[in-house]
């Protein structure tokens, strides 16, 4: 048995990445996670990566803790496939205890110098997804969470809500993730369901390892100056918090990865312990209602 066995997650944006080492950490303590994301197949974005690969191998993490993965295919900027994928849940699960709000598209021009006017208004696919998207999901986890009187909504955000990282719509959406966060939970609270955001520092994501290699005067120095953790490190600081039986005296809380994992005796992959970034990129606003 896992820590999670019997548990039912949605993890967003789980094709690649933070989304997909979220996913992998809690199939392997024993979740059903569905899996979301806008690459079906390997070979439908330059990337490595697609729903069908990460759901894999979630059910083979999973193992005999009875994890498993469920890919579903979704844009998080469309609410009709957002509505089905929380149908499919409702009758395939019949409940849902996380929900993980991670999808974020990343534009190609993110990490060029230019001012927001010079780039185009596509790249408010950014607040589509990361905002208006996320707030979509949270409304359809709420309609199962709360009549079963549980559940853990956490918002993947990060320093960028306090300082300028990588350019206006970037620090914008993960600003208003955190208030949104913090507002659900002070409506949720009444019935028993968390919801918190988690500050990532730089995360050793495919995009990440690329830009790092080809590209390394385009990130910041706040970035770079980051050893940076794993990709699964943030979904076991999740399954952590989903398994805390004080969980609602965190609700509507930014917390920091790294500091909150420490309080969990969480460490990276290889049993280092990630560093927090608070003396030079910035401390949580919000603090659990």
């Amino acid at each position: 048995m896992g820590k999670l066995t019997g548990k039912v997650a949605v993890v967003t944006g789980a094709s690649r990445g933070i989304g997909k080492g979220i996913a992998l950490a809690l199939a392997a303590e024993g979740a059903t996670v569905y899996v979301t994301g806008r690459t079906v197949a390997a070979g439908d974005d330059p990337l490595p990566g697609s729903v069908a690969e990460t759901a894999a191998q979630c059910s083979t993490r999973g193992g005999e803790r009875g994890g498993k993965g469920i890919a579903v295919a979704c844009d998080h900027a469309d609410h009709d496939q957002i509505a089905a994928l929380f149908r499919q849940v409702r009758a395939d699960s019949g409940r849902l205890d996380i929900l993980v709000n991670n999808a974020f598209p990343i534009p190609d021009d993110l990490l060029e110098p230019k001012g927001f006017w010079e780039k185009p208004l596509s790249n408010l696919a950014m607040m589509d997804v990361g905002v208006d998207g996320a707030f979509v999901a949270a409304w359809h986890a709420a309609q199962i969470m709360v009549p079963q009187g549980s559940g853990l909504i956490v918002g993947i955000s990060g320093y960028a809500a306090v300082t300028y990282t990588y350019g206006v719509l970037f620090g914008l959406s993960k600003t208003a993730l955190g208030r949104m966060t913090r507002d659900m939970a002070l409506e949720l609270k009444p019935h028993g369901v968390a919801a918190v955001s988690l500050w990532q520092g730089l995360t050793l994501t495919e995009r990440a390892l690329e830009n790092l290699a080809k590209v390394p005067e385009k990130m910041t120095g706040s970035i770079t100056g980051q050893r940076g953790s794993s990709v699964e490190h943030p979904g076991r600081v999740i399954a952590a918090l989903a398994c805390d039986p004080a969980i609602m005296a965190r609700s509507g809380g930014e917390f920091i990865t790294a500091e909150i994992a420490r309080e969990y005796g969480v460490t990276d992959d290889d049993g280092s312990w990630v560093e927090s970034m608070r003396e030079t990129r910035g401390s949580p606003i919000w603090q659990p209602v």
